[in-house]
């Protein structure tokens, strides 16, 4: 059994729960443009399905945007394993296309025979491809105007344990109050009232393991916790923020909204 680090304290903030996981927005609001986009093209009824009764359509439209999310959904926490999502969406939305499109396509083949045709015939598949590449690229590229939404940990309840990264502090900074994770290179530089030191980790790996503390991954080589924010300064739509130590984490554009949204500005 491995030896638990002595607690960091977190900055005391929100309640554990007060807001959701960029994971956690990426879904609900991809769930929300499928069945928006679902309910829309079960009334429009393209591609020959507007014969079908309402209820059908339905079924079959809602079935396969909801499909196409999860298959996306798949792909989304890949590519926010690997930053890829952040620093290049529109690329991420392009490879993810290339990628849903096949399995996609055999889904929708199949619903398409079963429902519509009343058969499923192999020479028809190809027929499908490019209507659910069009699709696919159109409900993707709506995913990325939509997620711009810090990643964000939230502070445990008192008696949960302590979070996994803790365990990874070197013994000198362990008991201090944990400021901020800066990411350099292929290490992690440690911010704390104990000083700083540097691992060697991921920084989507580390906010991971950083849920139980409350903050948000306001750069993509910054996690901020939020009671250790002193200052904040903005301006040309990003910004910066002055922490306990005298640290300058920036914000980047992309999330400087909706952290203002959420109260840090």
């Amino acid at each position: 059994m491995r030896e638990r680090a002595p607690e960091i304290r977190g900055p005391a903030g929100r309640p554990a729960g007060a807001s959701p996981t960029v994971a956690g927005l990426g879904l609900w609001r991809q769930l929300a443009v499928a069945l928006a986009a679902g309910g829309f093209m079960a009334m429009a009824g393209p591609f020959e399905t507007g014969r079908a009764p309402l209820f059908v359509r339905l079924a079959y439209w809602i079935g396969l945007m909801l499909a196409g999310t999860a298959l996306s959904q798949l792909a989304l926490r890949l590519a926010a394993r690997a930053e890829l999502f952040e620093r290049r969406p529109w690329l991420w939305a392009f490879m993810v296309t290339l990628l849903i499109t096949p399995p996609l396509t055999v889904i929708v083949w199949l619903a398409t025979g079963l429902i519509f045709v009343g058969a499923v015939r192999a020479s028809a598949i190809w027929n499908y491809a490019l209507p659910v590449l069009l699709v696919s690229a159109g409900m993707l590229a709506l995913t990325v105007l939509t997620q711009r939404s810090p990643t964000q940990t939230h502070a445990a309840l008192p008696d949960a344990a302590p979070p996994a990264f803790l365990d990874r502090l070197p013994p000198r900074l362990r008991g201090g109050e944990l400021f901020a994770v800066e990411a350099e290179d292929h290490y992690l530089r440690l911010h704390t009232s104990r000083g700083q030191d540097i691992i060697l980790m991921r920084l989507a790996d580390a906010v991971i393991e950083l849920e139980g503390l409350e903050g948000a991954r306001v750069h993509r080589s910054w996690w901020v916790a939020r009671g250790a924010v002193v200052g904040a300064e903005r301006g040309g739509g990003r910004g910066a923020l002055t922490l306990k130590d005298g640290s300058v984490a920036p914000v980047s554009r992309t999330y400087f909204r909706a952290l203002r949204a959420a109260g840090w500005y």
